[in-house]
């Protein structure tokens, strides 16, 4: 019997880099870079894989997520001529009806203030929920949300136009309804490649797309 798979959406990077500076705001020292040369699963390096659907613990990853995420899989995420494409599949794997790929730069990549730029074009379609966070290494005032999140990017499927930025915290999150959450509107986001930023210093955390605050 033939199997039959398909591809329902492709998450693609470009350039990730990461500024810091001790003397002021303006973070001019690279610090952390990945361009994605070659070809091939993504350099282990840098980049590790969650696994699976988040199961005992937080079955769906806390967002009722419906996707298997795989290790060391090409199907689901490689980097080719020059991009990271990580990309969501139609397909049985392990009871869940989707695969995708899930990566952290945790204990090989982890920072505190800085300038984050990630060049980026997302997937499009109902069900998609293309996001760039930025979670704890040690989670060290407890578990979700009191240890923190910075979501530098989130765009859902069924809002295609729209780009947002949000903070949580334990005292503002999604739980409660209280996170601090700020958009933008674009008419491309799946068909051209946009800038997504943070700069975060001691006193606050502004948010850009192409360097629109």
């Amino acid at each position: 019997m033939k199997k039959s798979i398909n591809s329902i959406g492709r998450f693609m990077f470009i350039l990730l880099v990461l500024f810091s500076s001790k003397a002021n705001t303006q973070f001019n020292k690279l610090v952390w870079s990945e361009e994605f040369n070659g070809s091939g699963l993504p350099d282990s390096s840098k980049w590790s894989y969650d696994k699976g659907k988040g199961c005992p613990q937080s079955c769906g990853w806390g967002n009722n997520e419906l996707q298997y995420y795989t290790v060391a899989n090409t199907n689901n995420a490689r980097v080719e001529k020059g991009y990271l494409i990580m990309e969501a599949r139609k397909e049985k794997i392990e009871g869940a009806e989707y695969s995708s790929a899930r990566l952290v730069t945790k204990n090989k990549g982890d920072w505190k203030y800085g300038r984050l730029d990630i060049r980026a074009k997302l997937p499009a379609g109902r069900g998609m929920w293309p996001a760039i966070w930025m979670l704890p290494t040690d989670w060290k005032y407890g578990g979700w949300p009191r240890s923190g999140e910075i979501d530098i990017m989130e765009n859902v499927g069924y809002w295609p136009d729209s780009v947002l930025g949000t903070v949580h915290t334990n005292a503002f999150n999604g739980i409660k309804g209280t996170q601090k959450t700020a958009g933008l509107n674009f008419k491309d986001l799946s068909t051209a490649f946009h800038v997504y930023s943070i700069v975060w210093t001691a006193n606050e955390i502004n948010f850009y797309v192409d360097n629109k605050l």
